[in-house]
C-alpha cells in the first residue's frame, strides 16, 4: 500500500507540475502584455523560467541525495504554489518576473521524482516507471491549456490561482502518504556549495559512460524544444490555423504522449529493451520532424505528429533509464539533476534557434533542423555502448545482464 501511495503521489506530482505549467505559460503573453507588452518580453520570461530551472533543478535534485527525496518534493511543490499565487495576484511587471523566476527555481520535482523511481525500482522495471512519469507529464501538458482556457473566461487570475491551489494540495498529500525512498545509509555527503548545475554536469559526465548519452538527450530535446512556441507560427503561415485549431492539435499531441508513455513503454521495454527503444524512438522522431516540415496540408499533420509523439515518448524514458544505470544509488538524484540541467539548456536554446531559423531560413526550417539534430543523437547513443555493442542489443537488464535475470548491476 505504501508503494502504491508513493506511485500515486509521484504521478500526481508530475501531473500537477505540468498542469500548472500548462495552465500558466500559455497565458504569459496576457499577464505580461497587460503590463508592458511585446513578444520579446514574453520570450524573455520563457527564457528566465528555463534559466532558473537550469540552476534550481540540479541543486534540488542533488540536495535530495543528501536529505532524502520526500522533503525536497514537498518543498518544490510549496515553492510552485507560492509562485503561481504571486503570478495570479501580480499587478506589476516586477512581480510577474519574480513569480516566473520562483516557479523555475522550484522546478526540481521531475528530476527528484525520477530519482525516487530509480531508488525504488529494479533496473529491468525502471523504464516502465519512468514511462508512467512521462504519461503524467503528457497528461498535465494536455489538460493544462484546456483548463487554463476555460478558467481564463472567468478571470485572467483564475488559472494561476488554481495552479497554486493544486500544488499546495499535493504538498499536503505528500506529507501524509509519501514514504522516503533513500535510506540514511545510501545518502550522499556532497557539499551543498557543489550542487550547482555546472559542477553537477561535470560530475555526471565523469560517472562513466554518461557523456554521450547526455549529448543524445540534449540533441533530442533541442530538436523540438522550440517547436511548442514556434508551431502556432508555422501552422498559421502554412495552413492558416488560428487559436482554436492549435488548441485542439496540442490536445491531440498530449493524448498521444499519454498513450505512448502510459501504455506502450512498459510493454515494449520488456520485449525490446531500452537500447532498441532509444534507437527506434530517435529514428522515428527524426523522420517525423522532417515530414512535419514537408506536410502539404493541415490534416496530414495529425498522423505525422502522432507518430512523432510516439517516437519521443519511447526515446526519452529509454535514454533516462540507460543513464540511471551508470550512476550508483547514492548519486541518482545528482544524475537526474544533471539530466534536468541538460533539458533546461535545450529549453533555453531551442526557442531562440527555432525563431531564428523561422525568420531567416523559412517557415519549415526549424523542423528540418530538428530532424538533423534528432538523427545526430543516434550515433551519440551508439558511442555510449560498450565495445562490441555497436548496435542495439537484445537484453533488457543492462550491459551484460540478461533480461529478467533480476541480477543487480555493479555501479
Amino acid at each position: 500500500m505504501r508503494r502504491q501511495a508513493a506511485a500515486t503521489f509521484l504521478f500526481v506530482t508530475v501531473f500537477v507540475d505540468m498542469l500548472g505549467y500548462g495552465l500558466v505559460v500559455p497565458l504569459l503573453p496576457f499577464y505580461a502584455g497587460g503590463l508592458a507588452g511585446g513578444a520579446l518580453l514574453v520570450g524573455a520570461l520563457g527564457s528566465l523560467y528555463a534559466a532558473m530551472q537550469f540552476f534550481g533543478g540540479p541543486f534540488l535534485a542533488g540536495l535530495s541525495d543528501r536529505v532524502g527525496r520526500r522533503p525536497v518534493l514537498v518543498i518544490c511543490l510549496l515553492g510552485a504554489s507560492l509562485a503561481y499565487a504571486l503570478l495570479g495576484l501580480a499587478g506589476t511587471l516586477a512581480l510577474v518576473v519574480v513569480a516566473v523566476a520562483l516557479a523555475g527555481a522550484a522546478g526540481g520535482t521531475q528530476a527528484t521524482a525520477q530519482a525516487f523511481i530509480a531508488d525504488s525500482t529494479p533496473p529491468e522495471d525502471r523504464a516502465k516507471g519512468l514511462g508512467l512519469l512521462g504519461a503524467a507529464f503528457g497528461l498535465g501538458l494536455m489538460t493544462g491549456p484546456l483548463l487554463g482556457g476555460l478558467l481564463s473566461l472567468h478571470s485572467l487570475h483564475a488559472p494561476a490561482l488554481a495552479a497554486s491551489g493544486l500544488a499546495l494540495f499535493n504538498a499536503a498529500f505528500g506529507l501524509f502518504v509519501l514514504p522516503e525512498s533513500l535510506p540514511e545509509g545510501r545518502r550522499s555527503r556532497t557539499p551543498v556549495l557543489r550542487l550547482d548545475p555546472f559542477s553537477g554536469l561535470v560530475r555526471t559526465v565523469r560517472m562513466g559512460g554518461t557523456g554521450t548519452l547526455l549529448l543524445a538527450v540534449f540533441l533530442l530535446n533541442l530538436s523540438f524544444a522550440g517547436l511548442l512556441t514556434n508551431f502556432p507560427l508555422f501552422s498559421g503561415a502554412r495552413f492558416g490555423w488560428g487559436a482554436s485549431e492549435n488548441a485542439f492539435f496540442f490536445v491531440f499531441v498530449g493524448a498521444c504522449a499519454v498513450l505512448t508513455q502510459g501504455l506502450l513503454v512498459g510493454r515494449l521495454q520488456g520485449r525490446f529493451g531500452e537500447e532498441k527503444l532509444a534507437f527506434g524512438g530517435l529514428a522515428l522522431t527524426a523522420l517525423c520532424l522532417a515530414l512535419v516540415g514537408a506536410s502539404p496540408s493541415g490534416w496530414s499533420l495529425y498522423p505525422v505528429v502522432g507518430a512523432l509523439a510516439v517516437g519521443a515518448g519511447l526515446a526519452i524514458p529509454a535514454l533516462t533509464a540507460l543513464l540511471s544505470r551508470r550512476a550508483p544509488a547514492e548519486e541518482q538524484g545528482r544524475l537526474m539533476g544533471g539530466v534536468q540541467a541538460v533539458l533546461s539548456l535545450a529549453l533555453i536554446a531551442g526557442p531562440l534557434m527555432a525563431g531564428a531559423a523561422f525568420d531567416d531560413l523559412g517557415v519549415p526550417a526549424p523542423y528540418f533542423i530538428g530532424a538533423i539534430l534528432a538523427a545526430l543523437a543516434l550515433p551519440a547513443v551508439a558511442l555510449s555502448l560498450p565495445k562490441g555493442r555497436a548496435a542495439p542489443g537484445g537484453d533488457v537488464g543492462g550491459f551484460g545482464t540478461p533480461a529478467g535475470s533480476g541480477v543487480p548491476e555493479k555501479t
